[in-house]
């Protein structure tokens, strides 16, 4: 009998491995166990991994300490990409050792992004003339 998986359980599956992959890769930057100037130099914070649906693929989302040297910082974890792919198979339990993509992680700077248009003044003006007129229909 074939067993078959429901989107809902891969999708539980694909968050799980990812959440794996991240905290390993967290471990192995945080002990410095790469030895690699630049990531040794630099706080490295994973804030996310995606998992393809046949986890041979992972796409890295990394954010330096406050910004620093973002392209520096990748092209170091792309130059050791090998070391790092090798280092989480050996940490996460999977039939493959997914290949590793490294982006830098845009969220943090479109979440700033938007906080600034919530909080300039034509904005705030509209917003304050909606909660004004809130206040007069109840």
């Amino acid at each position: 009998m074939k067993r078959t998986e429901s989107n809902e359980g891969r999708s539980v599956r694909l968050l799980r491995v990812g959440e794996q992959v991240r905290h390993a890769l967290s471990d192995i930057l945080m002990r410095g166990d790469v030895h690699d100037d630049v990531l040794a130099s630099h706080l490295v914070s994973v804030t996310e991994v995606r998992m393809s649906p046949d986890l041979r693929h992972a796409t890295v989302f990394v954010k330096p300490l406050l910004g620093e040297d973002e392209q520096t910082v990748l092209k170091a974890l792309r130059t050791n990409t090998a070391y790092l792919q090798r280092s989480v198979a050996m940490r996460v339990n999977t039939k493959f050792a997914a290949k590793l993509k490294f982006l830098a992680d845009e969220s943090f700077d479109e979440g700033s992004h938007i906080d600034a248009i919530l909080r300039s003044p034509v904005v705030a003006r509209d917003l304050g003339e909606r909660e004004d007129s809130e206040t007069d229909e109840a």
